[in-house]
């Protein structure tokens, strides 16, 4: 029942809300296991050696789990970008003056902590979609940093599914070497980087 004055907005669908939320709770897994995996800090608390308890192999199946749902999810929904039924986001990404309008309406309105609202918000807005589509951006780039990180661990050139996987990995990522500045260093440091603008 709807309080009268009131008008029902529904700005995403029930399956958008959940993925939402499982972006979100990957996000968290993935920020957590990755800055173990580049500094083990919690296998100290732990009164066996963590060698036993395989700690650092466990944080590395969490992340890796986590960024592929995550991924995933960043499929489905650059998708929806273009062929959702409910609402096409691509449209608030073209420059058209009413979105650059909107846009740095937005803008000011996230600036002045909502006390300069002239826009509307019954759907979604170019400053969210301009701002997704460069989140999504750098989840591609972290994709990629990250499937390089993971096949140089595969150095002998074979992995438990065979020889296809390590090759297909170089193909796909080593040309983030030269564009992250030449090293394997560099990638992850740019990974990193990326996780932190992220």
């Amino acid at each position: 029942m709807q309080k009268e004055g009131y008008k029902k907005v529904k700005r995403m669908t029930p399956f958008m809300r959940i993925n939402h939320w499982v972006v979100a709770i990957c996000m968290v897994a993935a920020v957590v296991t990755g800055l173990y995996i580049g500094h083990p800090y919690y296998q100290t608390f732990i009164a066996d050696p963590a060698v036993d308890k395989y700690v650092m192999a466990w944080n590395r199946w969490v992340h890796f789990m986590a960024a592929i749902i995550f991924d995933v999810s960043s499929i489905v929904v650059a998708y929806l970008y273009f062929f959702s039924r409910f609402e096409k986001a691509y449209k608030k990404l073209i420059p058209t003056p009413g979105n650059i309008k909107e846009f740095f309406a937005v803008l000011i309105n996230l600036l002045t902590l909502n006390r300069n609202k002239s826009f509307d918000s019954s759907h979604g807005d170019s400053f969210n979609a301009v701002y997704f589509f460069v989140f999504h951006l750098m989840l591609l780039w972290m994709l990629l940093t990250g499937l390089q990180l993971y096949v140089h661990g595969l150095a002998s050139g074979e992995s438990s599914i065979g020889a296809w996987w390590p090759w297909m990995l170089h193909v796909a990522t080593d040309w983030t070497i030269p564009v992250s500045g030449g090293t394997l260093m560099d990638v992850r440091i740019s990974h990193h980087t990326t996780m932190w603008y992220i």
